[in-house]
């Protein structure tokens, strides 16, 4: 028969290496278990209330996976969105995670997260669901990530927002109309139109 400290590593290879406080619980251990384990380095603390085994971590994105259990509400967008979608070369200095306007957010300090406030027309469009790991994940469209990206063009640069839109609709096969109907609601159709034009 297994120990328990064998049991709850065999839970986190289960989850992919990074798990909640609240799901260690949920599956039946306890904190003496959980402090063992700490005290042998099998699993470390990257954040309050966030583990992750200390060796053996395949996740692909693990800023990914451990955003979602420390902000389930939030939506990956912006530069972590166009990484997901291969739509970017810049490389995300951290997980951009757009929330409701008025949303109460938490300190995070692992992974870095920089929060975004989309307003309630914008928030709760052009979602899609991927997975990573074991995890599901809310990421936007690539089409609602280029409207989002000119939207906030002075904080991520334009260039990046229309290398972007190229790439979307040269190599990821993106319909130009899907990208204006996001733009629309975005409200920067009148930015992105001429651009737009000047491509195609």
């Amino acid at each position: 028969m297994k120990k328990e400290n064998e049991l709850l590593i065999d839970f986190f290879r289960k989850k992919d290496g990074i798990v909640s406080y609240a799901e260690i619980l949920g599956a039946g251990f306890d904190k003496s278990m959980l402090r063992k384990s700490l005290d042998s380095n099998e699993i470390q603390k990257l954040d309050r209330g966030l583990y992750q085994l200390a060796t053996g971590v395949s996740l692909s994105n693990p800023d990914l996976a451990a955003v979602v259990i420390k902000v389930p509400k939030g939506v990956v967008c912006l530069l972590s969105a166009l990484a997901l979608h291969e739509a970017t070369d810049e490389i995300p200095k951290y997980v951009d995670v757009a929330v409701a306007r008025g949303m109460h957010t938490n300190k995070i300090k692992y992974p870095p997260v920089k929060f975004y406030y989309f307003s309630p027309q914008t928030c709760g469009i052009g979602i899609e669901k991927h997975r990573i790991g074991g995890r599901q994940i809310k990421v936007y469209s690539l089409a609602k990530t280029i409207a989002d990206c000119f939207k906030f063009r002075n904080r991520i640069g334009l260039d990046v927002a229309r290398e972007a839109l190229k790439i979307a609709i040269t190599e990821k096969g993106i319909k130009p109309q899907e990208i204006m109907r996001y733009a629309k609601i975005c409200r920067v159709n009148t930015i992105m139109q001429p651009i737009l034009e000047a491509m195609l």
